[in-house]
């Protein structure tokens, strides 16, 4: 099964537009509804269509798949599981509404343009032509032979199909974006007319120096409502949170100091203080008994060993020790176990997998016909290298079997199997040879050989600095005196006391039910701290009490407002709109005054607000004033009459007044028809983003997560 390997392989994959699982109702909808009132397996809807619980599952396991292969974190992607599965339903009722249907035919006449292959030279023959049949074959045979396999293939290929679909519906619309030849015209009459304009700027960051404004909670929700769109939010929290970090002390610090020195050079309680880290005959068992990390039998290179000792390795000497030494968090002895070169080993190999092995997915042949088959190959290629391609398409590794075989230059660092490095360690350059692995019979054949560089066996004796018992509680003390003076208090005392004793604060203002992680905090804790605060017993001025498992950190909260689905919170999003807000404020206030002082000219406005009056030429389709973007200001010069002086104008830095003394044109090189087929060209780049948000935007999309969670307890 070496192609549907592949697939199983990359998971990343799956994302793409939408990944999702087959539907499945396990339970009667309609009692369930009875007794919770909401269907727990269905945990939403968008225009109607169901997302079931399983299919979120399905979609948030793939993106922890994913997380988890980048190196990064796999909790608190929930929300992000939502929104790919929201989107997966829009893209699927626009594929149906243009007339499409997802058939049999229509996925395997289109999968050959699906990432998964289109990206991947192994799904064509020589000739360039997709091997469709011979993918369908494959699925047939998982069919037959591994009922795990085709159940696997399936949610793949539901992945697949949600990609075809976003794929043809793009492409659908996209193709319906054109510049009309009267557009083209007018746009090309923007970019090379020109005015020039004389000018006054009155700054509002200036203006705002010498004059001091308020926002008011009032202004902030007046921007809102005239912006309903832009503020359109879910349901949120803001919390209050003081975290209480479980960090060792200077006297725990000097406490694993000692401890280490007397393991070093002093000696163990075990072995009645004559056996140290010195002295040892049996550094290993010495490690496993009394090190705060496991001994390690590889030599690594000198930059994976600690950083205090690399420059010195080179020239130690076997036995050497190097410390007592500090690491981060913890104190260390090293040890010079053994050095030796790392030869470098080309090697190609042919796999042999027999039934019940990790690679043998599809393979019926039993393990002694598989040890038969390799054997032969084996002693054929022996005899004649040569014909070692000529058995690669029986190789159950097809990443290897489509580089020749090849599995590049290797060191005893390379993490294979034991019994594959044992081979190349022991065997010379051209040498063939049979190894039996977990994955099967391998036929190596070691290619070239090369001396690298030297290796180190290093035993490090570790005591980690950790917080003792009365450090700990000594911290859960402070926590609790805090949240004994913080309880029945307001939002400011809160955070005042929390300022005053010098403890870590943060307060996400908008805490969705399901981030997973609170901005400013980060913990195992965070999901539980946003369950609490979503609870529909909770009000504003509750406090609670969190310990992180495992570290013993604590954590006090306090619920400082509730937004509910709809418009949000002026207060909320204070920090986003105020310096907008207190510009507007600040650019009636000028305009006010300008009208109030009746100026007819540009120098006794400057006056007025102590600037100078200045120049520029612009157009509209390229605003550029004194340095910023502003169209309302391109506008206005072209239609204020010549030699009139202007209205006060909102810009997005200052207000302007200008006067228009001249208009030109600037005729660029390009015809009619490139400028029209780039600016198309433009226009298609930004659709597909925007028009996806503008559906989802008029969705109508039901969120029943929080209140099913909220009844059964889980979210499992």
């Amino acid at each position: 099964m070496a192609i549907l390997g592949q697939i199983r392989n990359r998971p990343w994959l799956l994302m793409g537009v939408i990944a999702l699982a087959l539907l499945a109702f396990l339970v009667n909808p309609d009692s369930i509804d009875k007794v919770f009132g909401k269907n727990p397996d269905v945990l939403g809807k968008v225009n109607g269509e169901k997302i079931t619980r399983e299919e979120f599952y399905d979609q948030l396991f793939v993106i922890q798949q994913q997380a988890e292969q980048q190196g990064q974190p796999k909790t608190g992607l929930e929300e992000q599981a939502w929104q790919l599965l929201i989107q997966s339903k829009l893209i699927k009722q626009q594929f149906e509404k243009l007339g499409f249907e997802m058939t049999d035919d229509y996925f395997w006449n289109q999968i050959q343009y699906d990432q998964m292959f289109a990206q991947s030279k192994q799904f064509y023959d020589e000739k360039g032509n997709f091997k469709t049949q011979e993918i369908k074959k494959q699925v047939e045979d998982l069919k037959q032979q591994n009922p795990e396999g085709y159940s696997q293939w399936l949610k793949n290929r539901k992945s697949i199909e949600y990609r075809l679909m976003a794929r043809q519906v793009f492409a659908n619309l996209s193709a319906g974006v054109t510049t009309g030849k009267k557009e083209a015209e007018e746009l090309m009459r923007q970019r090379d007319q020109l005015a020039d304009i004389d000018f006054v700027k009155i700054d509002y960051t200036t203006y705002l120096q010498k004059t001091k404004i308020n926002v008011t909670t009032q202004d902030l929700a007046g921007y809102i409502k005239q912006h309903p769109v832009m503020f359109k939010t879910e349901a949120s929290r803001n919390i209050g949170v003081v975290y209480f970090p479980s960090q060792p002390s200077t006297a725990d610090d000097a406490a694993a100091q000692k401890e280490i020195t007397k393991l070093f050079s002093g000696g163990t309680d075990a072995s009645g203080g004559t056996e140290n880290f010195q002295n040892t005959k049996n550094d290993s068992m010495f490690i496993m008994a009394n090190s705060d990390m496991p001994f390690s039998n590889q030599y690594v290179q000198p930059s994976q060993l600690p950083p205090t000792i690399q420059a010195q390795i080179a020239t130690a000497s076997i036995g050497q020790t190097f410390g007592p030494y500090k690491e981060q968090n913890v104190y260390v002895v090293s040890k010079l176990l053994g050095k030796k070169t790392s030869d470098s080993t080309l090697s190609r190999h042919i796999l042999i997998a027999f039934k019940g092995s990790p690679a043998g997915e599809g393979v019926t042949r039993s393990k002694e016909e598989a040890k038969k088959l390799a054997d032969s190959i084996g002693a054929i290629v022996k005899a004649t290298p040569a014909k070692f391609t000529d058995f690669l398409k029986l190789s159950s590794d097809p990443n290897s079997a489509a580089q020749g075989g090849s599995l590049g230059w290797t060191t005893p660092e390379t993490p294979f199997v034991p019994e594959f490095l044992h081979y190349l360690a022991n065997n010379p350059k051209g040498a063939t040879g049979v190894v039996e692995t977990q994955f099967g019979y391998h036929i190596i054949n070691i290619e070239d050989k090369k001396t690298g560089a030297l290796v180190y066996k290093v035993a490090n004796l570790v005591k980690a600095v950790k917080p003792s018992d009365a450090t700990e509680s000594e911290i859960d003390k402070k926590a609790r005196k805090f949240i004994q003076q913080v309880q029945g208090k307001s939002f400011n005392d809160f955070v005042n006391i929390a300022k005053k004793g010098n403890y870590q604060f943060s307060n996400p203002k908008q805490a969705k039910r399901f981030d997973g992680k609170l901005q400013g905090l980060g913990t195992d804790k965070d999901a539980d701290i946003l369950a609490w605060a979503f609870d529909k017993k909770r009000s504003k001025g509750d406090t609670e009490f969190f310990t992180v498992d495992g570290t013993g950190d604590k954590i006090v909260v306090y619920l400082n407002g509730k937004q509910e689905e709809g418009l949000a919170d002026p207060e909320s999003v204070r920090d986003q709109i105020e310096v907008i807000v207190k510009n507007k404020l600040a650019a009636k206030q000028i305009s006010d005054k300008i009208t109030a002082a009746k100026a007819s000219g540009l120098d006794q406005i400057a006056k007025l607000f102590a600037t100078t009056k200045q120049n520029a030429q612009v157009n509209i389709l390229n605003p550029s004033v004194a340095g910023a973007m502003e169209p309302k200001v391109a506008g206005a010069a072209f239609g204020v009459a010549k030699g009139k002086i202007s209205n006060p104008i909102e810009g997005g830095t200052a207000v302007y007044v200008l006067i228009k003394k001249n208009e030109t044109t600037n005729k660029q090189p390009g015809d009619l028809k490139q400028f029209t087929e780039s600016i198309t060209q433009r226009n298609t780049g930004m659709f597909g983003q925007a028009w996806l948000k503008s559906l989802q935007d008029n969705a109508d999309i039901k969120d029943f997560r929080i209140e099913i969670w909220n009844k059964t307890g889980s979210q499992q």
